[in-house]
């Protein structure tokens, strides 16, 4: 395509030490790991408001960050764009065996068992960088790939997944229900403790719980989390305001004027 092509040629442009742009003939992948990841949830963002032209606007700048890293690997002569095009469109063909091959596969469950199944198969054939991955040949861990770099929460409940896939799993919801009990008796004990270290551990572990139960009920924890962080935003919104129209702000208002109007936003949201 005509566009992709004027994109990269604008990254190459603006990455050539000659004439280009400071700031981003400057930059390294480390620099711009964090952008691409803050490009990735802002896409997200859009997807949830149902803005279909900021969701456009947004993939473009997550474009964008692909394009950034592929001119710099270029540079280096790692690979190009080109090759991350190539990659994952044999990626795609190949876990896909059932619409580019001859295999069957009759529901989305089952093409989700094949597609783990498929991505097993590549982990064991890919040479590991990291301390807790495996080589090519070596004994495949269970755990083994899932990037430490993602957020917790998603990260915790890929973990269990992947643990679950192996048997490691409550077999009923009960189960995780009382693990969740017992989490939260452990962070009142280090409370009564005052043992701040321990304070944190179990606090991890009550996290972690609290995640499994997402995971367990088909939730995704991080979009539960996120959709809580906006309805408390929503709520205390509505707080200001209200203490506002008294002739207030929060910084003058009792706990209990704050908890009247936080009260009264959750019922007008419920009705």
């Amino acid at each position: 395509m005509a566009e992709i092509t004027t994109l990269l040629d604008i990254m190459a442009k603006l990455r050539d030490p000659n004439g280009g742009c400071p700031w981003d003939v400057e930059q390294n992948f480390a620099t711009i790991a964090p952008y691409t990841i803050e490009e990735a949830y802002e896409v997200a963002e859009a997807i949830t408001k149902g803005d279909r032209t900021e969701l456009r606007d947004e993939l473009g700048d997550l474009l964008l960050q692909v394009v950034f890293h592929a001119q710099m690997a270029k540079e280096e002569g790692s690979f190009e764009f080109a090759d991350v095009v190539e990659a994952i469109s044999e990626k795609m063909i190949r876990r896909h065996p059932h619409v580019f091959a001859d295999a069957t596969v009759k529901t989305a469950d089952a093409q989700v068992a094949n597609w783990e199944n498929i991505k097993e198969q590549e982990r064991r054939a890919k040479p590991s960088t990291s301390a807790s991955g495996v080589g090519k040949g070596e004994e495949v861990r269970t755990l083994s790939n899932i990037p430490s770099a993602l957020p917790a929460l998603m990260r915790a409940q890929k973990l269990q997944a992947r643990a679950a896939r192996v048997g490691f799993d409550w077999p009923e919801v009960s189960g995780v229900i009382a693990k969740i009990r017992e989490e939260l008796l452990e962070v009142e004990q280090a409370l009564l403790a005052e043992d701040y270290d321990a304070i944190g551990d179990e606090l991890g572990d009550l996290l972690f719980a609290v995640t499994n139960l997402a995971r367990f009920t088909d939730h995704d924890a991080e979009t539960s989390l996120r959709g809580t962080n906006e309805k408390f935003t929503r709520r205390f919104g509505y707080v200001e305001d209200g203490l506002k129209a008294q002739g207030k702000n929060v910084a003058d208002a009792t706990l209990n004027e704050m908890g009247a109007l936080w009260d009264e936003a959750k019922r007008k949201e419920r009705a």
